[in-house]
């Protein structure tokens, strides 16, 4: 039995109830074009094989790939591509689509355990893909998925909310005990569906805007006019449609985005003369 790898922060789904529901959550239809991520020993991988034409893994651990091959037997529908998920490009998937498919059609669906010692930067990853894909469907630690779904105004809302806003939905579907996986981790999971937004939030400056969403809760009992200081003034907040006098986790996103707008509308100040 292939043991599971610290430094690729494996934990490997065993339980079969667990995984009838994740698949009945993900409703894989023949003609999907699916792609999992980190497939592991093949747990979600048979069953989504067992009603798909074809479908893709992406896994960076060899001995991983070499069981799934073995278990699969080699099937030609299965292309398993060995690659760090951080570097990988979904679209060359995508774009290797049949020709007569149009363009834009035949987005990729993306299911998977994710590796949580890479979640917050693998998530970014594909957010930055997400002309490519229809729909995601993921494990996380409960903590983490929390955070991402939170409301404004309540406990988990904070920067990974408000980063992934302007791009996806999220909606948690169920949790999952430690004792569905091995070795168990010491936190519960959720299974979750990540939808890009059909028409996103225009963020204007993504760089801008992240500066203000990191300062804004780098210090989240401070107010807005105190913790965005080194960046905006009180009439620069004033100026966004926002009152100063508030703390960064009753905003909305949307008022993030203004934040960050006025932000990249300011004059760089200019360099003084060279010595």
């Amino acid at each position: 039995m292939h043991q599971p790898r610290k430094r690729f922060g494996q934990h490997f789904l065993h339980d079969p109830g667990v995984i009838g529901r994740i698949v009945a959550a993900i409703a894989p239809q023949p003609q999907d074009r699916m792609v999992e991520i980190g497939p592991g020993l093949g747990a979600l991988t048979l069953p989504l094989l067992a009603r798909l034409n074809e479908l893709h893994a992406v896994e960076i651990d060899r001995d991983a790939i070499r069981h799934l091959r073995e278990i699969t037997r080699d099937d030609p529908r299965l292309h398993i591509h060995s690659a760090d998920v951080l570097e990988f490009s979904f679209a060359h998937i995508y774009e290797a689509r049949p020709p007569s498919e149009q363009p834009g059609a035949g987005k990729l669906r993306l299911v998977g355990n994710l590796p949580y010692n890479i979640s917050t930067p693998l998530l970014f990853h594909l957010i930055e893909q997400r002309q490519h894909i229809l729909d995601m469907h993921f494990m996380l630690q409960k903590e983490v998925v929390d955070r991402m779904a939170a409301a404004p105004g309540s406990e988990h809302y904070g920067r990974l909310t408000v980063m992934l806003a302007p791009w996806v939905r999220v909606e948690p579907l169920f949790d999952i005990g430690p004792g569905a996986f091995r070795p168990p981790p010491k936190v519960v999971s959720t299974v979750f569906r990540l939808t890009p937004h059909e028409t996103p939030l225009d963020v204007g400056e993504p760089r801008q805007f992240a500066t203000v969403v990191a300062a804004a809760f780098s210090q989240r009992r401070k107010t807005l006019r105190n913790a965005l200081k080194p960046l905006l003034d009180a009439d620069d907040i004033v100026a966004a449609g926002i009152d100063p006098g508030l703390r960064a986790e009753v905003l909305s996103p949307a008022e993030f985005v203004s934040l960050g707008r006025r932000l990249a509308a300011k004059p760089t100040p200019e360099a003084g003369p060279a010595e």
